[in-house]
């Protein structure tokens, strides 16, 4: 007997141009362009994914962000107006006095962290500890399996959470600019979509993002069998929607 068909998703990936981080207001002003791309999505779309760190900017000595932080505020408003989850990345508290680097689902009724980032990169585990369990969040009748940067370089990062259910492996991420890393996202979304039979929603940062003076854009959205369905460019200020059938 064939499994029944999942209801169709109305998702929107967004690469908002990320105020200098370290300066007065830099979480409050991305909050604010978060918000203009959630209206910017429209009311259809239900689920808006946001590139890593992208509330702080990629600064490993950004200070936690607490989901019940008031400069959230605008956010919150927007998922609100639009009936939208909101996917944001930064630094987040986890138990024993450990930090995180994680992703919050944000809707109108506030702001929970719902990943904790599994492989952790260069740097990172200086400070940063990793998560302890990989994230699967459900959203009206789907299950997306979370991913932050370096966890979808992992291709068992995605076969654990289809594993567990997931029929969206939804990745949050930051690259450098340059051939090279275009060319890793050309071959490593299309494969974790084909080799796993899911849908891939890449959000990925564009422009300046804290130490990274340049990052290389390319948000976009593939079909199970790995067909691009709409990609974005490489300058930041870019939101794109697609139907996940």
């Amino acid at each position: 007997m064939p499994a029944p068909a999942l209801p169709p998703l109305a998702v929107a990936v967004a690469q908002p141009a990320c105020f200098p981080s370290g300066r007065p207001g830099t979480v409050a002003a991305n909050a604010e362009r978060h918000a203009a791309a959630v209206r910017e999505a429209g009311a259809a779309t239900r689920l808006v994914v946001f590139p890593e760190f992208s509330l702080t900017g990629y600064d490993l000595a950004a200070p936690v962000i607490d989901p019940s932080d008031e400069r959230l505020a605008p956010l919150v408003a927007a998922c609100a107006e639009t009936g939208a989850t909101a996917l944001v990345g930064a630094p987040v508290a986890g138990a024993d006095a450990r930090e995180h680097i994680g992703t919050l689902a944000v809707t109108g009724a506030g702001a929970s962290v719902v990943c904790r980032k599994t492989n952790l990169y260069g740097r990172e585990p200086g400070r940063f500890s990793p998560a302890d369990a990989p994230a699967v969040l459900e959203l009206d009748g789907r299950r997306l399996g979370l991913a932050i940067c370096a966890d979808a370089a992992d291709p068992g990062h995605a076969e654990r959470l289809v594993a567990l259910g997931a029929d969206v492996y939804v990745a949050s991420t930051l690259y450098g600019a340059g051939a090279e890393s275009l060319a890793t996202k050309a071959a490593r979304y299309p494969a974790r979509a084909a080799d796993n039979g899911v849908w891939v929603v890449l959000a990925t940062s564009a422009g300046p993002s804290g130490e990274y003076g340049a990052t290389s854009g390319g948000s976009g959205v593939w079909a199970p069998d790995g067909t691009e369905v709409v990609r974005a460019g490489t300058a930041p200020g870019e939101v794109l929607t697609a139907v996940l059938g």
